[in-house]
């Protein structure tokens, strides 16, 4: 006898989860999502309006979700703000959150709706991941009543969290994370009391989330990697791009190879505001990453990772990452040294002068240090080695120490740091580092275009970031991006 059509999900789950365990690697997907956004408005539309525009969202990512599945991915992750969009007040986006339970509850949205009251978006993302046998990881928000009784509780009796979910291929609820580093426009969400270290085990490794500005902080990202040994992390964002060394697609692979762990990182698509970028990164670099400023298109993204990726061959080993940089002999001041700035901050920089060379440049605690010999000298285009060593506290406060060899916009020094997406200089090879105060430093390569350079640079065990490929693509920026967390 066949098995019933409510049986069917759990069934085709349970297939699903042996053939997982039979395998080291598994199919992973993320979606790239061009946001329906609501008209701005600081007055509060009816629930009705509200449900109706998610919906629109919700049917342009079920379809990316099924599609997907139908590929094989095990697990598919939507952008933040992916299914209500931004630019909110706190009063206009009540009607668009719903309340979240603990998952220890065992929920299922789609066969029990109403259990927690009306919660039309997690039925609709519990019937997405239950119709089509895949974890969905979905970015929503949820509401939580509070009253006097407790000193923090806003005024209108409400906490108000910028909230991931992920439901299991049956459909149940197996993890909530509450944002806690918030972007400084995000004024319409309060802050968790504390930073939430959520994980949950599947079949195919042990998963970790954290939302966008999250993980330039210690809290919770580095805790879950460092102490909880997740294998994978899920990175719903809505990154706005700052070259040149903050955009996502470099930053998130970096990210991953610094941390040794996949991340799935899907970000929102919005050419305005420079949204874009999105990823399967391993930490031996990008599976797979979509890097698009001239459409409006959404994209999806599948590729294979390793299921414990600490274990796989391909994982490079551990880094020292001041090792071979402190054995550099400091060299003097020389007359091609100058200031310039990227992004707020204050660099030290000194010019390419010579098609090859050795150089040393230092700021405060950290000198870095560059070999390199460039493919041809160009008079169009100008490359400088650029550090930085301090805090920084445009839209958050986090200490960084970069070292980073960067094109300029044009043969104006003053122009250096400016953002470039275009060069033509190859180098016949580079070598970089540092001489770091922390162990967290995440190794960047951008070629011409804002595209990755996978396997086409190493970062040996003594820190330093070397180009493997002869001669190399054009380079926008080389650059090894150093996270002082107890500085912060």
């Amino acid at each position: 006898m066949l098995p019933s059509q409510a049986l069917l999900p759990a069934v085709v789950f349970a297939l699903a989860a042996l053939q997982a365990l039979a395998s080291d690697t598994f199919l992973a997907a993320v979606y790239e999502h061009a946001v329906i956004l609501p008209q701005l408005t600081h007055e509060p539309v009816s629930h009705s309006d509200a449900l109706a525009l998610m919906n629109k969202n919700m049917d342009v990512l079920e379809g990316a979700i099924k599609e997907a599945a139908q590929k094989g991915a095990r697990i598919i992750v939507t952008p933040e703000d992916g299914v209500y969009g931004w630019l909110f007040t706190r009063e206009s986006i009540y009607p668009y959150l719903e309340y979240v339970p603990d998952p220890v509850v065992d929920w299922i949205p789609c066969t029990d709706p109403s259990r927690f009251g009306p919660a039309p978006v997690q039925e609709r993302i519990s019937c997405m991941a239950r119709n089509n046998s895949i974890y969905v990881v979905a970015n929503i928000g949820d509401k939580k009543p509070c009253n006097s009784s407790d000193p923090e509780c806003p005024s209108d009796g409400r906490y108000q969290y910028n909230t991931d979910v992920v439901f299991d291929p049956q459909g149940k609820l197996v993890a909530r994370y509450h944002k806690y580093n918030l972007f400084v426009t995000e004024r319409q969400f309060n802050y968790p009391k504390e930073a939430e270290v959520v994980t949950f085990e599947t079949p195919f490794g042990k998963f970790g989330i954290f939302t966008c500005f999250d993980i330039l902080f210690h809290d919770p990202a580095v805790v879950l990697v460092s102490k909880m040994q997740v294998d994978t992390v899920l990175f719903p964002t809505a990154w706005m791009n700052v070259l040149p060394f903050l955009t996502a697609i470099e930053f998130h692979s970096a990210w991953a190879m610094g941390m040794r762990v996949n991340v799935l990182a899907a970000n929102t698509h919005n050419k305005s505001m420079e949204m874009t970028g999105s990823g399967i990164y391993s930490p031996a670099g990008a599976r797979a990453y979509f890097y698009n400023m001239e459409t409006e298109d959404g994209h999806l993204l599948i590729a294979e990772l390793d299921v414990h990726p600490r274990l796989s061959p391909a994982t490079p080993p551990a880094v020292t990452w001041n090792s071979y940089a402190l054995s550099v002999e400091r060299l003097s001041q020389n007359d091609h040294e100058f200031s310039g700035i990227i992004f707020e901050e204050h660099f030290t920089f000194t010019e390419l002068t010579k098609p090859e060379g050795n150089l040393t440049l230092c700021q405060k605690d950290l000198c870095c240090h560059l070999n390199y010999k460039m493919a041809e000298k160009r008079d169009d285009e100008v490359y400088v080695l650029g550090v930085f060593d301090g805090l920084h506290i445009v839209e958050g406060r986090y200490y960084m120490q970069v070292c980073a060899l960067l094109k300029c916009l044009s043969t104006n020094l003053s122009s250096c740091g400016d953002s470039v997406e275009t060069a033509q200089t190859e180098f016949e090879m580079f070598s970089l580092s540092g001489t770091f105060g922390t162990s967290y430093v995440f190794p960047e390569v951008l070629y011409s275009g804002v595209q990755l350079a996978p396997g086409e640079f190493e970062v040996l065990s003594d820190g330093r970031l070397m180009s493997k490929t002869k001669p190399t693509k054009p380079i926008i920026a080389v650059a090894l991006f150093g996270r002082c967390y107890e500085r912060d």
